[in-house]
């Protein structure tokens, strides 16, 4: 363990579900009881704003009703006691690593808790509801104010740094992911074809490329996570 400096992991919704979030694609591919192509691409914002603006404002109203769970917890004392370098990368528009105490973490699908002006291109922390008649703090122009969310056909954040990482990661982890949205679907190959890390899936059941992993563990995030992450902390030290 002593040779692995760069932990990077990947997490999906399985891990925030056990904290009382519903996954992103549920029961007949709805997200909480909308069809996906109502609430999470551009033409839906453009078709019927005020419908997205309600959707994600109680997605974020959600929030004040759930807490962090055992998994969340883990990888926050993972990042604390490691001694290199431990990066999160994760699909998750929630704010639950964050408050599990987790600190280097890349949002590439967005962040709910957060609005982005479309006119000047700024980003705010936002905790409360807002909608087209809401001005941007910065340029104060209205309607200019949008989820801060990555929809159906709009690019990934932060995806340089998630390369950078994939390219100097030792051990690579992904947590509660299906394995069937890209690019993250895809990091796994990545993985592999760039060098010789160990790769792990902790998941409810095997995702779709669960084949491509050195080491996996199916089951509750809240069992596999805390129990793999204490293994690797142990072996650090030995």
């Amino acid at each position: 363990m002593k040779k692995y400096k760069n932990v990077v992991v990947l997490t999906g919704a399985g891990i925030s579900q056990e904290s009382g979030l519903n996954t992103f694609r549920g029961h007949e591919g709805l997200w909480e009881n909308h069809r996906v192509e109502d609430v999470a691409t551009p033409e839906a914002f453009i078709r019927d704003p005020e419908l997205v603006y309600r959707f994600y404002n109680h997605r974020r109203e959600n929030l004040k009703n759930v807490e962090p769970n055992l998994a969340h917890f883990a990888l926050s004392k993972l990042e604390e006691e490691f001694e290199g370098n431990v990066t999160i990368i994760t699909q998750n528009i929630d704010n639950l690593h964050e408050r599990g105490g987790s600190n280097k973490i890349l949002h590439m699908h967005g962040e709910v808790t957060k609005a982005r002006c479309y006119k000047c291109g700024d980003v705010h922390p936002w905790d409360y509801d807002f909608d087209g008649g809401t001005s941007c703090p910065s340029c104060k122009i209205k309607p200019a104010l949008r989820p801060h969310i990555v929809w159906f056909g709009e690019m990934p954040f932060f995806m340089n740094e998630i390369n950078f990482a994939l390219e100097q990661a030792d051990i690579f982890i992904s947590i509660g992911t299906s394995g069937n949205v890209y690019p993250a679907a895809g990091f796994i190959a990545q993985i592999r074809t760039i060098g010789s890390a160990l790769t792990v899936e902790l998941n409810l059941e095997p995702s779709e490329g669960s084949h491509l992993f050195d080491v996996k563990h199916h089951g509750l995030a809240t069992k596999t996570v805390p129990k793999f992450i204490n293994k690797l902390l142990k072996a650090q030290i030995q």
